[in-house]
C-alpha cells in the first residue's frame, strides 16, 4: 500500500510539473512585433471597478502594469474611455450597486491613474456614469475637481486647446492634446465629452480645422459612439438636452472632416460576453481617407454588473514603424500576474487580436 502512495504522489507531482510547465510554455508576455513600434494603451470603462472597495486594486493592479511596461513596450498615450465612477454624486452607495461613496470612488480612480503620473501622458474621457447623481441626470461633473490639468505634467505638456462645458466654464472634458509619435508623425488627441453639446462639436470642429492642424492625424476619444453591432448609436434615454451621440458625431463632425482617423470609445457592455463589450467599423471621411472606429469595453465581464469590474482586460495598440499599420492585442494583467492563471492573459479571437491600417 505504501508503495503504491508513493508512486501514485511521484505521479501526482510529475502531471502538475507538467501542468506548470505547460501554462508557461502558453504564456507570453507582451512584447512589441518590431522594436522601432510604440504603444497606445486603450483602457475600459473602469466605473465597476471602482464602485465596490473589494475592486479597487485590480484597477492599480492594471495601471500599474502600464508603469512597469513603458518602457519595455515603447508606451506613449493612454487612453480611457470613460464612466470614471459608477455615481457621480452620491453620498451613500446602496450596497447592492457599489460599496463605496462618489467620493470614494473619485479618489479610487484618481489614485490609480497617479501610478502613472509623471511618467507617461494619459487622456479620460467622461462618461454618462461622471455626470449627474447615477447617471447624467444633469451636466454637473465632479471630473474636473479629480482630474486638473496638472495632476499628470507630462499629459499637460502636450495640452494644447480646452473647450467649455454646459456653463461656459473651461473644462479637460472637452480638449485637445497635441504629439509627436516615434516615427515623426503629429498626432491631434481630441476628447469629448458624454454625448457632446453642437456648441462642443462646433468648438471641436473648429480646432481640428485650424492651419497648425490641417496635416495632423486627428483621434477622437469619447464615450458613447458605437453598440455591438458596429452601428453609429443614434439616440439613448437619458433626460438631457442638445445631446449628440454616435450617429450625429459621425454626421456633423466626424465625416465632414478631412483628418480625423481614429475614434476610440466605450460604454456598452452585456454581462459576461466578449462581443457584447465591443465594435469596429472603418468608413471614408470628406477627404477619402479611413476612419477606424472602435468600441471597448470590459465592465461587466468578470460576473457581469456586481462582478470584478472587467477581468483586467485592456488593449495595446502597436503602431508600426511603417506609419501605416496597427495591431491591436487584447491583454489582461489581472490574469498574467500569476502563474496560475495566465494561460488566460491573452484573447485571440478574431475580434480581439487584429490590425488596421491608416491613411
Amino acid at each position: 500500500m505504501r508503495t503504491f502512495l508513493k508512486q501514485s504522489c511521484f505521479v501526482c507531482l510529475l502531471v502538475l510539473s507538467f501542468q506548470v510547465v505547460g501554462q508557461e510554455k502558453t504564456y507570453s508576455p507582451p512584447k512589441l512585433s518590431d522594436k522601432g513600434s510604440w504603444t497606445m494603451v486603450l483602457l475600459p470603462d473602469p466605473q465597476t471597478y471602482v464602485k465596490y472597495a473589494r475592486n479597487q486594486p485590480i484597477f492599480e493592479l492594471m495601471t500599474g502594469w502600464i508603469s512597469e511596461n513603458i518602457d519595455s513596450l515603447n508606451i506613449k498615450m493612454v487612453l480611457c474611455t470613460g464612466d470614471l465612477v459608477e455615481q457621480n454624486d452620491m453620498p451613500n452607495p446602496d450596497i447592492k450597486a457599489g460599496d463605496q461613496s462618489s467620493t470614494q470612488q473619485w479618489e479610487a480612480v484618481s489614485k490609480a491613474f497617479g501610478r502613472l503620473d509623471g511618467k507617461v501622458a494619459y487622456v479620460a474621457a467622461t462618461g454618462n456614469h461622471d455626470y449627474g447623481f447615477k447617471s447624467a441626470e444633469n451636466r454637473n461633473t465632479n471630473y474636473n475637481k479629480y482630474f486638473p490639468a496638472e495632476k499628470n505634467f507630462v499629459s499637460q505638456k502636450m495640452l494644447r486647446e480646452v473647450g467649455t462645458d454646459y456653463l461656459g466654464a473651461p473644462t479637460l472634458a472637452n480638449a485637445s492634446y497635441e504629439m509627436t509619435t516615434p516615427h515623426g508623425k503629429k498626432l491631434l488627441i481630441l476628447v469629448l465629452e458624454f454625448a457632446p453639446t453642437d456648441a462642443t462639436l462646433a468648438w471641436a470642429e473648429k480646432v481640428i480645422g485650424q492651419e497648425k492642424y490641417r496635416q495632423h492625424q486627428v483621434v477622437v476619444l469619447t464615450h458613447s459612439y458605437l453598440n455591438a453591432k458596429n452601428e453609429h448609436i443614434v439616440k439613448e434615454g437619458y433626460p438631457l438636452p442638445d445631446v449628440n451621440y454616435g450617429a450625429a458625431m459621425w454626421r456633423k463632425l466626424i465625416e465632414p472632416s478631412k483628418n480625423i482617423q481614429m475614434v476610440f470609445s466605450g460604454h456598452i457592455g452585456v454581462p459576461d460576453s466578449f462581443e457584447g463589450h465591443i465594435g469596429f467599423r472603418t468608413d471614408k471621411n470628406a477627404a477619402g481617407k479611413r476612419v477606424q472606429q472602435m468600441v471597448f469595453n470590459a465592465q461587466a465581464l468578470g460576473g457581469g454588473w456586481q462582478g470584478n469590474g472587467g477581468d483586467g482586460w485592456l488593449r495595446m495598440l502597436e503602431f508600426m514603424p511603417d506609419g501605416k499599420t496597427v495591431k491591436v492585442r487584447t491583454f489582461s494583467p489581472f490574469f498574467a500576474i500569476s502563474p496560475t492563471t495566465r494561460q488566460f492573459a491573452w484573447r485571440m479571437q478574431p475580434f480581439d487580436a487584429f490590425s488596421f491600417t491608416l491613411d
